[in-house]
């Protein structure tokens, strides 16, 4: 967890595969799910989002490995922040929504 931007950006184009600057958050968390960065590209530069757990570890959806590493994984937003508020997206019930009918 002691890379910045300019090591993970080069980890988003070179192992991912993706460009920073097409607006997509990219998620880098610690062996051991405690440490989680975000990298994302905002109006006029880079941001990181950096959050240390003091108790407790981040559950991570199930993922699928590839030789002992692994992939790159898309993910919602909304799985993203029930993640850091410590919610498990499995137990939440999800409503089906109709579209607007107007009034």
């Amino acid at each position: 967890m002691r890379k910045s931007f300019y090591t993970l950006s080069g980890i988003v184009t070179n192992q991912m595969g993706k460009n920073v600057r097409d607006g997509d958050a990219f998620i880098f968390i610690n062996a051991n799910c405690t440490c989680m960065k975000i990298l994302h590209m905002e109006y006029g530069g880079l941001v990181i989002y950096h959050m240390r757990l003091e108790h407790g570890h981040f559950h991570l959806p199930v993922i699928n490995t590839e030789e002992g590493r692994i992939k790159a994984i898309e993910t919602f937003w909304n799985d993203l922040v029930m993640m850091v508020q410590g919610m498990d997206g499995s137990k939440v019930r999800r409503y089906k929504r109709s579209g607007f009918h107007g009034l």
